[in-house]
């Protein structure tokens, strides 16, 4: 080996794998080794402190990364030197030498950063090879197929990672090699074929790279380090880290490990395991096995693996000791592990362990049995189970009735592994690029096809409602990434036969599948159909899913409501979990085709005589959705809003009125006969367009709505609260047990709230007391403007309860409209990072989110019980619930399918908050 010069850094850019109390130090905290060395790194070197089987190695640092970086790919001072030390000291503690033919020492060049990405970053296995290395190792090894196995492994991992030269090169050179000897697999090569693939390869790096292959060991290292560092910031990478939420700026350090060789013959092997089913969650091992391989074949998904199992019979010592190691693994971090091995001549080597992904299905069991296991708390375990966990669980499912008839009809295609559950429908592309352009462009949902997939495809997989390989086991690279991102997936789908060259699969019984089919999938089951099959709400009876929830309710402060118009949906809501109904809007029950009719003829009305002839048809209907709506939340409480759009809504559109007219007019004047069949129609729709033209505004959503319109309009909300209570003073005779809460919209001063409520108190009372039946019942607003929030105390004396209506405020603080911006500028604010994040999904703390604090501070201020919610959107995303929770909200309200996520994500805001605080 290479001489290194004498240079010496005041930074430690290099640790071995024993020198882990030093990384901790400079660390500061056990916990802080991580972010120094890589979650490989650490693991790696705890793994050797635990007495584990780990190959020597050495770390270098995610310092030396972003110094490398931020120097235009230069080595920070020192950091050569201390890594050609630490190789020195590797070569005393395996007795080889790096690059000595006699004796030669092998390293692997691998990424880790803090954060695990599964094959988002590059690594290099075999390096050290050189034609008189691999000689050498030949005549000490006697296994020549196994060298130039080795050897054609390190000249594509290089030329790919090192020299930019496009993997399909080498791939389809093997592929020539594997066809010419008649065999399907690069295990069945002989030694003969691998040398004729080396002499290739080499051609193919040099014809690519305009340079050869270098062969000096130590140049080999350096260059692969470097390649290592620049894939922090490759394509993939980056993709990787905006879906994960990772930051940008940690860098990933290089972790050097000695060679173990899992390609040795049958007694040698390699293989991934997580200490836990990570599809399902079960307590037992599973995992993937290669024999006479090295690690990437398994996670590659090029090869079909053994199930983990298949190892008890093939050796079952290593097999008892893996089995060993996994638990102690487990109990050691408290978490359930992937771990890589390695199987040398029958010695157990292990290259890594870390936190594994998992399925939402396995993370919530996975949470619940580890706190039952008592190696964590309860706490912790609704702590490991995220909001977007209990949003995945909730996919949608195959209808059984359709994949039934499905099957009948042979439209199963194909059966695989069930490696990341859900249903996803789309149509099928077959390679990433376009699952990008199809999803992103041409806004169509699509299935990517793979034979397998690598790690450059992750934008397409990203952009796909699901993905289907035809290779790979539950733990390649497909797998990882679906499961990381709840993407239904389905691999190992072996009857399938995928081109991607001629765009095209065949199935087993020969039917012949193009771009742009439609496939379901569920990844589940790991079925595959042909064409689209139903969807179905998927069952919240799953007992780990109801006992992590309830655990949740015990460490939450803030209620979880929902957002309800019909009894359905309440009924809905309920099942998940809510505790009342935060928002009701009234005005989406006149939208049903039967009242339509009724509804226009009570706006189109002449005066106020004939306007109460139409309430009066319209009055029984709202009383009978009120009465089901109580009873389906019988004992909770209801917030009523009364009607908040403005009355145009409920009229044809006054564009299509204009259209209708003219096309009337020109037929009429083309044919004067028609003028008695059509001139009535033309009158009528002209009274319609000119009443359409009286009601135009320029900014409706600024306009008469609201609480304007109840003082405009008194009778119609007059006609709205006798419904309600009609129909809570009948609930309340058959023992159903309610208090309704009425709620007025877009108030922004004391006196339109006082008018409205003395005007409706009056109704009120003179319902009861026809009625002769005792109802509790309340009044509030909704807290949709800047002025509402700035006069909050005012506001507080005519109000039982607030409610912030956050896509309003959100539209009226920031001055834009919601649906101009969401398909206009918005995007390229949140691109160009004008925004952080869309304030239609995420509340936005620094401007809504100090009104509303000011609401709430003033309005208690003047009504020390008042209750105050949120009922906009917001309510069902995380981010803001921690905002509520801080700020002193009572409940959120949101849809009822974000219940469970808004239940966990209140749990996670009580948790995060510091003790003696309001919440």
């Amino acid at each position: 080996m290479n001489k290194a010069p004498s240079k010496k850094s005041a930074v430690k850019y290099v640790y071995a794998f024993d020198e882990l109390p030093l990384a901790e130090r400079a660390a500061r905290s056990s916990g802080g080794v991580r972010a120094l060395l890589g979650g490989k790194g650490a693991n790696l070197a705890e793994m050797a402190r635990l007495k584990m089987p780990v190959p020597p190695g050495f770390v270098v640092t995610t310092q030396a990364c972003n110094a490398f970086l931020a120097a235009n790919e230069r080595f920070p001072k020192g950091m050569w030197e201390q890594a050609l030390a630490a190789l020195r000291a590797l070569e005393k503690a395996t007795g080889k030498t790096f690059g000595d033919p006699r004796n030669p020492l092998l390293v692997s060049c691998r990424s880790g950063a803090k954060f695990s990405m599964p094959g988002m970053m590059d690594t290099v296995l075999n390096i050290g090879l050189n034609d008189e290395v691999a000689a050498g190792l030949a005549r000490l090894s006697g296994d020549e197929r196994f060298v130039f196995d080795a050897y054609r492994r390190l000249l594509q991992m290089y030329g790919s990672v090192v020299l930019g030269v496009p993997g399909k090169a080498f791939e389809e050179r093997l592929a020539e090699q594997r066809s010419r000897r008649g065999v399907w697999n690069d295990a069945e090569l002989l030694v003969e074929d691998l040398k004729e693939v080396t002499a290739a390869f080499k051609r193919i790096v040099e014809d690519h790279a305009k340079r050869p292959f270098p062969a000096d060991p130590v140049e080999q290292l350096k260059l692969a380090t470097m390649a290592v560092f620049r894939s922090w910031n490759g394509r993939r990478a980056q993709e990787y880290r905006k879906a994960a939420g990772i930051p940008h700026d940690l860098g990933t350090a290089v972790t050097v490990v000695t060679m173990v060789f899992g390609n040795l013959g049958a007694d040698s092997g390699t293989g991934v395991a997580a200490t836990r089913n990570v599809t399902t969650g079960e307590n037992q091992l599973e995992g993937d096995l290669l024999m006479n391989a090295q690690g990437e074949d398994v996670v590659s998904g090029s090869r079909i693996t053994l199930r983990i199992g298949e190892l008890a019979r093939l050796m079952p010592k290593v097999d008892k000791e893996l089995r060993r190691i996994a638990r102690t693994l487990e109990k050691h971090y408290r978490d359930v592990q992937d771990i890589e091995f390695t199987i040398e001549r029958g010695k157990l080597w292990m290259l890594q362990t870390r936190d594994a992904k998992r399925t939402a299905q396995a993370a919530i069991r996975i949470a619940v049995d580890l706190a039952k296991e008592k190696l964590i708390t309860r706490a912790q375990a609704v702590q490991r189970v995220t909001p977007e966990h209990i949003d995945y669980f909730l996919h949608p499912q195959l209808d059984g009735a359709a994949r039934a008839k499905a099957k009948g009809a042979d439209a199963m295609i194909a059966e695989g592994l069930d490696v990341s559950p859900g249903a996803a429908i789309g149509q099928i592309v077959f390679d990433a690029d376009s699952a990008e352009h199809w999803a992103k462009t041409l806004k169509k949902k699509v299935i990517l096809v793979r034979p397998e997939t690598r790690p450059e495809d992750v934008h397409g997989m990203l952009a796909a409602q699901g993905i289907v390989t035809s290779r790979g086991g539950r733990t390649s690279h497909a797998a990882l990434v679906a499961r990381q991102f709840g993407i239904p997936a389905v691999v190992g789908a072996a009857s399938l036969e995928v081109s991607v060259e001629h765009r095209q699969m065949r199935t087993k019984s020969g039917r012949l599948l193009k771009e742009g089919d439609w496939l379901s999938i569920d990844g589940g089951t790991g079925e595959v159909f042909a064409g689209q099959l139903e969807t179905v709400v998927p069952d919240v009876t799953n007992p780990y899913f109801i006992e992590l929830l309830s655990w949740a309710d015990g460490f939450r402060r803030l209620g979880v409501w929902a957002n309800a118009d019909y009894a359905r949906d309440a009924e809905r809501a309920r099942k998940f979990g809510a505790e009342g109904i935060g928002l009701c809007r009234t005005e989406h029950m006149f939208f049903e085709a039967d009242r339509v009719p009724i509804v226009q003829s009570m706006i189109l009305a002449p005066d106020a005589e004939k306007r109460a002839e139409h309430l009066a048809k319209l009055l029984p209907m709202q009383r009978g959705d009120f009465v089901a709506l109580f009873k389906a939340m019988d004992g909770l409480p209801i917030t009523i809003r009364l009607i908040d759009p403005p009355l145009h809504e409920f009229l044809p559109s006054r564009d299509e009125l204009q259209k209708t007219v003219t096309e009337l007019e020109i037929r009429i004047r083309l044919n004067d006969g028609d003028r008695a069949a059509l001139g009535p129609q033309l009158r009528s729709k002209r009274l319609l367009l000119e009443s359409v033209e009286a009601m135009h505004e320029q900014n409706p959503m600024l306009g008469l709505r609201g609480v304007r319109l109840g003082i405009h309009m008194p009778e119609l909300v007059r006609m709205q609260v006798r419904a309600i209570l009609e129909a809570a003073c009948a609930c309340a005779r058959e023992g159903v047990k309610l208090k309704p809460k009425i709620m007025i919209p877009l108030a922004s001063t004391s006196a339109e709230l006082r008018m409205q409520r003395e005007l409706l108190e009056d109704e009120a009372r003179k319902v009861l007391k026809e009625q002769g039946t005792k109802v509790r019942y309340e009044f509030g607003t909704m807290i949709e403007v800047p002025r509402a929030a700035l006069i909050a105390g005012e506001i507080a004396e005519y109000a039982e309860f607030f409610s912030f209506g956050t896509n309003d405020l959100t539209q009226t603080t920031f001055g834009i409209s919601r649906d101009d911006a969401e398909t206009g500028f918005l995007s390229e604010y949140l691109q160009k990072g004008v925004l952080k994040h869309n304030p239609f999904a995420t509340l936005d703390q620094e401007g809504v989110g100090q009104l509303m604090a000011m609401g709430v501070r003033l309005g208690r201020a003047r009504r020390k019980d008042l209750e105050i919610g949120i009922c906009g959107e917001h309510g069902g995303d995380p981010a803001s619930i921690d905002f509520c929770h801080r700020v002193g909200l009572d409940y959120v309200s949101c849809s009822p399918f974000r219940v469970p996520v808004a239940r966990l994500a209140a749990a996670h805001a009580a948790l995060k908050s510091p003790p003696g605080s309001r919440s």
